[in-house]
């Protein structure tokens, strides 16, 4: 290839003093003024570059082969636009006619999603050297240094047209994609279960089909503007999907598909603001996610209320503080996976530990007043961990227990007999 060729190839750097801001060549060009004789041939020929044009684009670049017909044909007319206005741009390079608009304006805006920077950029350099070659034919004597001239200036103008109509897209994208995923991510904390809310969910391109979570804790106070992409790529080491919400103060994540919860909850606990950080228990889908949702919200407010709380901290280990300021889905779940298995395993385990907390976790003390050995009391408290899943040897988790006896004395009660628990010894 030609040194020329080379050059054309390639857009000079943006910081060029000849560029104004918008891209268009300054009347203060020293560009020579075009003889009447060279652009009567350039608009002789506009219909032979024109078909050069595509003929090459067919042979040199393969993806374009392979486009649609509808897709090769846009293409095709953005190269015949750019050769057509090259001619009157080559009249009056100070003409204030942008060639972003003369050029890619016929384009549709799909082509910024099927075609890429980089691809379009070859076909400007295609169309180029097409142009290039023919030179020699198109100026005569002294004309053919100014044309060649010209058509690396006009070149280095396509090629940042290019580049701002892709920049315009990407923006417009992200714009979109933002307010989506922000709608989404509103549905689902309002517990909306739609097709609506489906078909957001598939154009957001959300792939987990389980193991969701929701992460709720302050928004920094004075978030940079990378920061919503730098807990993108903190969240992509640990979860295969990523929903990010800033609702006011509050920050909001979706995780789908997380490998590491333990690492992953605290890796990302760091990216948000001072205060508490909860995670909501795992849903099986992002439609049933609002229950992961309203629990770790519920978590969060009622999260003062232990100074202690690990950060981040499980909405399901906050249940004692949610009961207290009124959540009665933490009330439904003490009931429903503590206080209902611990009657149903018998054996005597709801009064042992019933005895044990009310006698200041005493084991001799729990022993004498229940008549057995104390040998007895650890098995039948080491059984309640099985059962439950909370060991009442750990202070904070027999106040979990403990709280629990109480909502479930009290659910029993509020129920008709035939609701209720049943006993046996």
């Amino acid at each position: 290839m030609p040194q020329s060729r080379t050059n054309a190839a390639t857009p000079a750097p943006l910081a060029s003093p000849k560029t104004t801001a918008r891209g268009a060549m300054p009347s203060s060009s020293k560009q020579p003024p075009a003889t009447a004789a060279t652009l009567d041939r350039l608009r002789s020929k506009i219909g032979a570059l024109s078909t050069t044009t595509l003929k090459r684009l067919e042979s040199e670049l393969p993806w374009y082969r392979s486009l649609r017909p509808d897709e090769r044909a846009a293409l095709g007319l953005v190269a015949q636009k750019g050769i057509a206005s090259f001619v009157t741009w080559y009249e009056r390079p100070a003409s204030p006619a942008w060639v972003m608009n003369d050029v890619f304006g016929t384009a549709p805006t799909e082509l910024t999603r099927s075609i890429s920077l980089q691809r379009a950029l070859q076909l400007i350099r295609v169309v180029v050297e097409a142009v290039e070659d023919q030179v020699g034919d198109l100026a005569g004597g002294s004309d053919e240094a100014s044309l060649r001239e010209a058509v690396l200036r006009y070149s280095r103008e396509v090629a940042f047209a290019a580049a701002d109509v892709y920049a315009r897209a990407a923006e417009t994208r992200g714009a979109w994609d933002t307010r989506l995923e922000a709608l989404v991510v509103d549905a689902i904390l309002r517990g909306e279960s739609s097709d609506a809310l489906r078909s957001r969910i598939a154009a957001v391109g959300w792939k987990s089909a389980g193991r969701i979570t929701v992460m709720v804790g302050s928004s920094p106070p004075e978030p940079s503007p990378s920061f919503v992409a730098e807990i993108r790529r903190a969240s992509s080491r640990f979860a295969d999907d990523t929903l990010v919400g800033i609702q006011g103060e509050r920050l909001i994540l979706v995780l789908g598909g997380i490998s590491d919860q333990g690492s992953a909850f605290i890796r990302l606990s760091e990216l948000f603001g001072p205060g508490p950080v909860v995670y909501g228990p795992e849903a099986k889908s992002l439609v049933e996610a609002s229950m992961s949702a309203q629990a770790a919200f519920a978590g969060l407010s009622a999260a003062r209320a232990w100074p202690g709380a690990p950060r981040p901290v499980a909405a399901n280990d906050l249940w004692p503080e949610r009961v207290m300021s009124g959540d009665d889905a933490a009330r439904r779940d003490l009931y429903k996976y503590i206080y209902v298995p611990l009657v149903n395993a018998g054996n005597g385990l709801s009064e042992t530990l019933s005895s044990y907390l009310s006698l200041g976790h005493s084991l001799e003390a729990t022993a004498r007043e229940l008549f057995v050995h104390a040998n007895t009391v650890r098995y039948r408290l080491r059984r309640v961990c099985d059962v439950t899943g909370w060991d009442p040897l750990l202070p904070r988790e027999a106040f979990v227990l403990q709280t629990a006896l109480v909502v479930g004395r009290l659910v029993a009660a509020s129920r008709p007999a035939q609701e209720r628990a049943p006993t046996r010894q």
